[in-house]
């Protein structure tokens, strides 16, 4: 190899090792993963998904760097022959079939575990039942009367129209506030019932850890429960492209102290009655 090339190709990689230590600096990796939550099923799916990334991860680098390995040292311009024992080898056929088995069932159970809490909706103390439309949502407190749409905000919908002359940038929470939020209280399991009156919308808020597709003509179903100490405000959107405003389809959700939330259901039953 001529001294220029080699001083081009450590050029180029002493290059490579710069840009990927001055990453850090400039992303914010917690955009990159799933956050933590606001709720134990959140924080346990969390938990899972991390467990799961670090076993596939260990797998790829094994794996990936066998074959690495493989390539550059035993490759036919230095001369490698093949070992003709390795073709048939009873005990590695078993050793490579049997530890991805053990590693997939080791992986399975605690999965399951976690789906089949997801879906158990027993002991819930509040049902809400949501709607999608394009592009709002209808929210719906069963047995209490109360009802609402939810809409995006009126400044960031006068922001976003073409030649409005609205800088974004001064506008709070654009494109990711509405006109009425939905409110739930702390430290209570919530069963949400999700259907569409059009076309398939999808609610997801990330704090919870959860989404769910709201289908025509189905009642899809999940639950939530916000922590006693973690009141305040949450925002999602719709995660399923369901047309032209797809992207103009937030979500809020305010989660309230129980007897705040109470006062906040009394004042709505008296307004809509």
């Amino acid at each position: 190899m001529s001294i220029a090339k080699r001083n081009s190709r450590l050029s180029a990689i002493a290059g490579a090792l710069a840009t990927l230590a001055a990453v850090p600096a400039r992303a914010d990796w917690s955009l990159l993963n799933m956050p933590r939550g606001v709720s134990e099923l959140s924080r346990e799916i969390y938990d899972m998904h991390m467990i799961m990334l670090w076993i596939c991860l260990a797998i790829a680098i094994l794996t990936f760097g066998a074959m690495a390995v493989a390539m550059i040292r035993f490759r036919k311009s230095r001369g490698a022959v093949a070992d003709t024992r390795m073709l048939h080898n009873a005990r590695l056929e078993a050793a490579w079939t049997i530890v991805p088995v053990v590693i997939l069932i080791g992986m399975a159970i605690p999965s399951v575990e976690k789906l089949i809490k997801i879906e158990d909706t027993t002991g819930s103390q509040l049902t809400i039942k949501v709607t999608g439309y394009q592009w709002q949502w209808h929210y719906e407190y069963l047995d209490s009367g109360v009802a609402f749409f939810s809409r995006l905000a009126r400044s960031s919908d006068r922001a976003r129209q073409l030649g409005s002359g609205i800088d974004p940038n001064t506008v709070d929470n654009y494109l990711l506030d509405v006109d009425h939020p939905l409110v739930v209280p702390t430290g209570t399991k919530i069963r949400v019932l999700l259907t569409a009156n059009d076309v398939i919308h999808a609610w997801w808020v990330p704090a919870f850890g959860m989404k769910r597709d709201a289908i025509p003509g189905f009642i899809n179903e999940m639950w939530i429960a916000v922590d006693k100490d973690k009141p305040g405000t949450y925002r999602g959107q719709c995660a399923e492209l369901c047309g032209a405003d797809h992207g103009f389809m937030p979500i809020v959700v305010i989660a309230k102290p129980k007897a705040e939330f109470q006062a906040w259901l009394a004042q709505q039953k008296a307004a809509q009655s």
